[in-house]
């Protein structure tokens, strides 16, 4: 099992959320609020306000797939929220070593 993360513009939500749903026995989706900014080094020198304020609204998503979903998830991820610019997001896989429902507590693989 893998954990699917990444951090996506909000307007790209509904367009993902069409994607994701478009993979045969995709597993769901949980989305949080975020924010932040890019790397520093990406853009032109800013005022000091600028650099204090400069947090910028974006989403959170998490999957927990098998293995086998990774790849058809981490592109309809980067398909749908990719426009080009600095600010896309990222994406990224983390290994799951145990997950059990706290429905029935029964170990999940």
């Amino acid at each position: 099992m893998k954990e699917i993360r990444a951090i996506v513009r909000p307007s790209r939500l509904e367009r993902l959320r069409a994607a994701l749903r478009a993979i045969p026995n995709f597993p769901g989706v949980t989305v949080f609020k975020a924010e932040g900014f890019t790397a520093p080094a990406a853009v032109d020198k800013r005022s000091v306000k600028e650099e204090l304020t400069d947090f910028s609204d974006k989403l959170m998503l998490c999957v927990i797939a098998d293995d086998a979903m990774v790849e058809p998830i981490r592109q309809a991820i980067v398909a749908a929220c990719r426009t080009g610019h600095i600010g896309d997001g990222l994406v990224w896989t983390v290994d799951i070593g145990a997950m059990h429902r706290i429905r029935d507590g029964s170990a999940m693989s």
